[in-house]
C-alpha cells in the first residue's frame, strides 16, 4: 500500500483509544526525532505528522497510513 502524504494545514482524522479524533497537521517530520520521550522514525519517503487536536491542545504524532484527510 502506498504511503499517504499530507501537508501542513491539512485537516485529518485518526483512531485513538478515545475513538475518532480530528485535527490539523502542524508539522511534517522527515527525520528521526524524540517526541514525548519516544523516538519517532521518519524519513522523506515515510514522514510522520505532528497534529493539533481540534477539541483540545493535545499534540499527536502519526504516520500517514493512520490518517484520513477530511474535506475542508
Amino acid at each position: 500500500m502506498a504511503t499517504k502524504h499530507f501537508k501542513v494545514g491539512d485537516h485529518v482524522s485518526w483512531n485513538s483509544e478515545a475513538g475518532h479524533v480530528s485535527g490539523t497537521i502542524s508539522k511534517v517530520i522527515t527525520s528521526q526525532i524524540e517526541f514525548k520521550g519516544y523516538k519517532v522514525h521518519a524519513s522523506k519517503d515515510e514522514p510522520q505528522y505532528e497534529i493539533k487536536s481540534d477539541k483540545s491542545d493535545h499534540i499527536a504524532m502519526h504516520k500517514g497510513s493512520a490518517l484520513k484527510k477530511l474535506s475542508s
